[in-house]
């Protein structure tokens, strides 16, 4: 039996308010200003924060090679305000179109669609977030990544 790999799991105690870290993810120019990894930038960042609402996210940063543009999409399957966000993640073009893994130099036999789980606790003035990815090992360069936005975020909301 394959063990299955430790997908990322980041969690956070914010000293802000519940509605505070609430609009960090589900308002799109919140979103925006600190999603993905040190030195990207989000110039397209599309969110129906509704059950079955559509996401539509680019990711733009500078590598060796030039500047590079990596595409999200997916659906928002749970909204509950204040406490939890869950969404489907894919890569896809920039009309919403998934592209398979491997067009983005990852593993072929890399899951096409992911979940994004963000779970929040009202402390009383503080709050705790929980957010895990399912179907990104901790150790790859997505966890990398959302290790350094989930840093970006706590900068933020200090």
């Amino acid at each position: 039996m394959t063990e299955q790999p430790a997908w990322v799991a980041i969690e956070r105690t914010y000293d802000a308010p519940i509605e505070t870290v609430w609009k960090m993810w589900a308002e799109a120019e919140h979103f925006a200003s600190w999603y993905g990894p040190q030195g990207a930038t989000i110039p397209t960042c599309n969110m129906d924060v509704q059950v079955g609402g559509s996401r539509l996210i680019c990711m733009q940063m500078q590598t060796p090679n030039g500047e590079m543009q990596m595409w999200f999409t997916g659906e928002f399957v749970e909204v509950t305000p204040m406490t939890k966000l869950i969404y489907t993640d894919m890569m896809s073009d920039e009309n919403g179109t998934p592209t398979p893994p491997e067009a983005m130099g990852m593993p072929a036999d890399m899951d096409m669609t992911t979940q994004v789980v963000v779970e929040l606790e009202d402390l009383g003035g503080s709050t705790k977030m929980l957010m895990t990815h399912v179907g990104v090992p901790a150790n790859s360069p997505g966890g990398q990544g959302w290790e350094m936005a989930i840093d970006k975020l706590g900068a933020l909301i200090a």
